[in-house]
């Protein structure tokens, strides 16, 4: 498929020691900030467009900085925000750089608490200002709120109504800043709580200060701050009196991990990083459950508590199929089965002749799944191998079982991903000519006009790289039929929890809905569709349904194939081509536990996400479909 890299990525490090102790350890008092670099590079398969970091410097006196921040845009980010952080350190002493009661007094990010974000944009909204950390400052440390997350949220404009009617006037509209703006206000209140508390007590002056560092609850923020949210995501936070937070969705959408000892508190959006990272073994890390946060206090405390009740299982599966790292045990088993379930579909599209079928598939998300598809085929042919054998009316010659035993799956790497489609090309002609060399084939590796060609991919979403490059560079082997296979069920539907798929007319599946509606007279139903949109919107979020699940029920699900096929069959290419889909069920099979199937089926977990499914065909209509009518 094309690249999707719309999907944020987040890292935390608590250190529960002093500083010196990890120099004395591990050789360095920047123990933390590296092991964040090393925390945000295994995360680099998210967040392509910016990264940025954190920190937090515990015991610092007035008159000294105790919050610091670096951003960055571009592929190279994370290097340059650390190459950052750690400037003018090529300058210091031996001694100096060794010695963290130095570092700590005179540099910048050495500090006890740090926060990593790898960012890619859901919304259009480009550029530095936009890129995570968020900061929030003030005069008072525990006021002072750096703020990141994966998330999307779906609420913004009723978020944005509520704090404005309160007097409130954020520079930025969008989920980011208006969550930093509520979390701050409500942060103010619980600091002015404390304050009244601790005057209650007959406290002055910095003793006062002092109460309210140690006794900001981060828990009463989330609690007053987070049921007006409505979406996906991880939100990750520090403030300035050395308070560290990070909460999950209700509903589970998105992913995130921790793990706890007496010297780190870590979270990162996969379980295979801190894995890697800290030499753990996979059942030594938790995974924070839907609605939990993890809160650590200003003297390292630690503690899971629920913010929220849980509101359904709705664990992004397609994070599992795609974005996620797949050398996490759990995902890897999980691919592999998806690629196992499609094994009878593709039988059937090869109409059995696997002898004359070579098999192979997209790099490079797809190869696990590619080698669970071998796997079913070669369970196949053992059990044809044992059947043979049995079958036979006498003791086998060694040149029978030499025939029988020498039958094999065909698999060769037909497909290499050569270059990348630089954003420098614009003009029409010259980047179409370009996409259409992204990939290249490996030549004389089938039988021209004899043997099947079967290549899997992961998914299937706009159909543009199969259209302009791939099917093109298959057809060069002049296959007898070329096989087109998705280990994930037909995208149907947008996703508004952190992934940059908004539109439906992006996905070639609602393309191929609406060529059959239109090619079989069935125009009246896309009107009806909608009217009954405009009906739905005018309803409250939690009473809404999903009426574009209407368009596709006419159609089976190999009409809509057929369709496609037509759709991205590139002029001059005759050979036969056919789509395999992985089912809805066989998604369920393979990924049991991540039931949040919405791109698939329509079924939203959360109130906002039924309301922008209806908002994205009714603007489908107003802005592309009747505009497309008129001419």
């Amino acid at each position: 498929m094309e690249q999707l890299k719309h999907e944020c990525g987040v890292a935390m490090i608590r250190l529960l020691k002093p500083l010196d102790y990890y120099q004395h350890k591990y050789g360095t008092w920047m123990y933390g900030m590296n092991k964040l670099y090393l925390m945000m590079e295994k995360q680099h398969n998210r967040g392509q467009e910016g990264a940025g970091m954190a920190c937090v410097k515990l015991g610092t006196s007035p008159g000294n900085e105790y919050m610091f921040r670096e951003k960055a845009e571009g592929a190279n980010a994370i290097t340059e925000i650390f190459r950052e952080a750690q400037k003018g350190f090529n300058l210091l002493t031996p001694e100096q750089l060794s010695d963290p009661t130095y570092a700590k007094e005179n540099l910048a990010f050495a500090g006890e608490i740090y926060m990593g974000h790898l960012r890619y944009s859901t919304t259009g909204k480009s550029g530095l200002k936009y890129v995570h950390p968020f900061l929030r400052r003030n005069n008072w440390k525990a006021k002072n709120l750096c703020l990141c997350g994966n998330f999307n949220m779906t609420n913004v404009d009723e978020i944005f109504d509520k704090i404005t009617s309160m007097g409130q006037c954020p520079r930025i509209y969008s989920d980011s800043y208006i969550m930093l703006e509520w979390m701050g206000h409500r942060l103010d209140r619980e600091v002015e709580r404390n304050f009244e508390d601790a005057k209650e007590m007959g406290l002055h002056g910095t003793d006062i200060t002092d109460y309210i560092d140690e006794h900001v609850n981060m828990g009463n923020v989330l609690k007053t701050t987070m049921p007006d949210f409505d979406g996906g995501y991880v939100v990750c936070g520090l403030t300035g009196s050395g308070e560290m937070f990070s909460m999950r969705d209700p509903w589970g959408i998105r992913p995130a991990f921790y793990y706890i000892n007496d010297e780190i508190a870590v979270l990162a959006s996969e379980r295979p990083v801190l894995q890697t990272t800290f030499d753990l073994e996979c059942n030594d890390i938790k995974e924070l459950q839907p609605g939990h946060a993890l809160i650590v206090n200003k003297n390292g405390e630690a503690k899971i508590e629920q913010i929220l009740p849980q509101r359904g299982e709705s664990a992004c599966s397609f994070e599992r199929i795609y974005f996620s790292r797949g050398s996490d045990r759990d995902i890897y088993q999980e691919r592999k089965k998806l690629g196992e379930l499609l094994m009878k579909p593709i039988l059937n599209a090869v109409e059995g002749d696997v002898d004359h079928t070579v098999f192979s598939f997209i790099p490079n998300t797809a190869e696990v799944a590619y080698y669970g598809m071998l796997r079913g085929f070669k369970e196949r042919l053992n059990e044809q191998k044992i059947e043979e054998i049995e079958s036979l009316d006498h003791t086998p010659t060694h040149e029978e079982l030499k025939n029988i035993l020498n039958k094999y799956v065909r698999s060769e790497k037909i497909a290499w991903k050569d270059i990348k489609l630089r954003t420098f090309i614009t003009e029409g002609n010259s980047r179409n000519d370009l996409a259409s060399h992204v990939y290249d084939i490996t030549y004389e590796v089938l039988q021209p006009r004899v043997d099947n060609l079967v290549v899997i991919d992961d998914s299937i979403v706009r159909g543009t790289t199969l259209r302009e490059s791939i099917i093109k560079i298959l057809d060069r082997l002049h296959p007898k039929k070329i096989v087109l296979v998705s280990s994930a069920p037909q995208i149907r539907y947008p996703d508004y929890y952190g992934i940059d798929m908004a539109r439906l007319e992006e996905f070639i599946a609602f393309r191929a809905c609406i060529e059959l509606l239109k090619e079989r007279g069935m125009h009246s139903l896309i009107d009806e569709t909608y009217h009954n949109c405009l009906q739905e919107l005018k309803k409250e979020k939690s009473q809404m349904k999903c009426c574009v699940k209407n368009l596709y029920k006419p159609f089976s699900v190999k009409e809509l194939n057929d369709k496609m096929v037509e759709m991205l069959r590139p002029t001059g290419v005759t050979t036969p081509i056919e789509i395999v889909f992985q089912s809805i069920e066989g998604l369920h099979e393979a990924i049991p536990n991540h039931k949040g199937d919405w791109y698939f089926t329509g079924n939203y977990p959360t109130p906002g996400g039924m309301k922008l499914v209806n908002q994205a065909f009714v603007n489908y209509i107003e802005k592309v479909y009747q505009y497309q009518q008129k001419f």
